[in-house]
């Protein structure tokens, strides 16, 4: 499974291939799923660009995409970004009148384990995501590992790698059986999605994490990054298949 990144943290600095208006998501969105995407990753922002849980942001932007024809699993991120206070993000997802399929929970974040039990609560899958490598210190794992939810069948736990190594992967087989998807920004997402692809992994490729195509030349589009991440996923199944 890949999941586009529709927007990530991207503004209109960040070149053409970034959607910005509910119009433009929805519209990249489609386009994203008809080259191959399983899932959507977008974050919900105001008019003037910052990012929020507020119902009022949150529920028109997933409903626009469902209305717009956008069927696969919808996901938003739910971190100090878009709302710092811990206690404030436990309110916004509680006053959620439309709900997105699954919510993105960093575990670097104060108030993770609270807030993904609240999500769960409201019927809310969590991606629960842990950096590793690049200096990112053991407690954003320490904490996933802590958490107590209600049963982990809506539970994923994503990982940020800084490089796409191996090891780090390999360190992960005794957390608790849950679904696993991986990702990388900038330099280290192509090299992340093909260790996805042999690790059997999900991955996430998207304008919200990476510009440009692994041969390094400019995206045009959401739905060119997840074409090109489908190719080379199975140019990895294929190399692996062929041993």
């Amino acid at each position: 499974m890949v999941q586009v990144a529709l927007n990530g943290a991207r503004g209109a600095g960040d070149g053409g291939a970034v959607p910005l208006s509910p119009g433009d998501l929805a519209e990249s969105a489609l386009a994203a799923v008809a080259a191959g995407a399983g899932e959507v990753l977008v974050h919900p922002r105001t008019p003037c660009g910052r990012e929020s849980l507020s119902p009022r942001v949150v529920g028109p932007l997933l409903a626009q995409l469902r209305g717009a024809g956008v069927l696969v699993p919808l996901v938003v991120p739910a971190g100090v970004a878009a709302e710092p206070d811990p206690t404030g993000r436990l309110e916004r997802v509680r006053s959620w009148t439309v709900l997105p399929d699954r919510a993105v929970v960093p575990f670097a974040d104060p108030g993770a384990r609270e807030l993904g039990r609240a999500l769960l609560e409201r019927g809310v899958g969590v991606d629960a995501v842990v950096p590793l490598g690049g200096g990112a210190g053991p407690e954003p794992l320490a904490r996933f590992l802590a958490w107590s939810p209600p049963g982990y069948g809506r539970v994923r736990l994503v990982v940020e790698l800084a490089e796409a190594d191996p090891a780090l992967v390999a360190g992960m087989r005794w957390l608790p059986p849950v679904p696993l998807l991986l990702y990388g920004r900038e330099g280290a997402a192509w090299p992340v999605l093909r260790l996805a692809a042999r690790c059997g992994a999900g991955a996430r490729i998207g304008v919200g994490e990476v510009l440009t195509l692994p041969d390094g030349r400019p995206a045009r589009s959401n739905a060119e990054l997840v074409a090109a991440a489908l190719e080379s996923w199975d140019g990895v199944r294929t190399t692996a298949g062929s041993r």
